[in-house]
């Protein structure tokens, strides 16, 4: 077939290199380059770079319909689309002849939107997966092509959840891929609970103690991967805040609700292997890594050595 692909992020790129394996790929339309790094010089999206690789066409358009008719032009069978990063309209969507396959990481309807993974991580789920569905003009609302399902692992966080997505997603593709080439086109109507899964805010990544287990426990690791979770602690002799950044959690049973409020934050037990036991409101959760801003990621154990606390301390957190 005769495809064209759009994607921007690295976990697009195995995508793109699936579908230059077996088929035509005219086209490759990702995001434009954009300054970053200190010196903000212009940085290319990964897709751009593997396209190159590749030796295939980029096109970069600010917006989608800029490059309407040029898309047009192309003659596509197929469009395949993984975290492009815009949204496609009507008139886009009629570019290809068969449409638009979209990749998407989680079992929809079930988040639907930018951040399907952070919100399965965060919410407990225990099974997320990889959807292949048609685009419409609604969010993440299109006919299905094929489904697959994955279990989420205790140990997992965003990024080891995502390499597995990723190489699911792949397998998935090319099976969809095959069936499209032979006319087996499904388009199943979704079916289930639906649920938003919008863009992450900043407000999400600063932890507190008063947060229950089950919350801080999902927001590391949900945000491994992006902006990190941290705690802003009180450390004596600082006037300023410690920033920290919490790399790694483990649950532990639960533990009753501590009976005065400045419990939560008390320093419970100290393990080389697991950490540091925390007491959080109605519950307890081992920090394991931690990092300090500007430094080397450590274990927790070795952060509370540093502070010179022993269990029995209190971890206090600062606006």
């Amino acid at each position: 077939m005769r495809l064209l692909f759009l994607g921007s992020p690295e976990e697009a790129v195995p995508f793109l290199e699936e579908c230059a394996r077996g088929h035509e790929v005219a086209a490759v339309v990702t995001r434009p380059d954009k300054p970053s790094g200190r010196r903000l010089l212009l940085s290319a999206p990964p897709v751009k770079r593997a396209a190159e690789r590749l030796g295939l066409r980029v096109l970069q358009p600010e917006d989608p319909r800029q490059a309407l008719a040029e898309l047009r032009s192309l003659g596509a069978d197929l469009a395949v689309v993984v975290a492009y990063g815009r949204i496609l309209e009507g008139e886009i969507l009629a570019a290809a002849k068969l449409g638009f396959l979209n990749a998407h990481f989680s079992l929809l309807p079930r988040w639907r939107g930018a951040a399907p993974i952070a919100w399965a991580l965060m919410s407990g789920d225990a099974r997320t997966g990889v959807t292949h569905f048609w685009l419409d003009e609604g969010m993440d609302t299109g006919p299905v092509q094929r489904m697959a399902a994955l279990d989420i692992r205790e140990d997992d966080d965003a990024l080891s959840l995502t390499r597995r997505l990723v190489e699911l997603g792949v397998s998935e593709l090319r099976e969809a891929l095959r069936e499209v080439a032979q006319g087996r086109i499904r388009r199943e109507p979704q079916s289930g609970e639906a649920a938003r899964a919008p863009k992450i805010g900043p407000e999400l990544a600063e932890l507190a103690f008063s947060l229950e287990p089950a919350q801080f426990h999902g927001r590391v690791r949900a945000l491994q991967g992006g902006t990190k979770p941290y705690l802003k602690l009180k450390v004596g002799g600082r006037q300023a805040p410690l920033r920290v950044a919490v790399l790694k959690t483990a649950a532990e049973g639960a533990l009753a609700p501590p009976e005065e409020p400045e419990a939560a934050g008390r320093v419970l037990r100290v393990e080389r292997a697991r950490g540091i036991l925390i007491a959080l409101r109605g519950g307890r959760l081992w920090l394991s890594q931690v990092q300090i801003e500007g430094k080397k990621p450590i274990s927790a154990a070795d952060f509370l050595n540093g502070l010179r606390m022993s269990p029995g301390g209190r971890l206090e957190t600062t606006p």
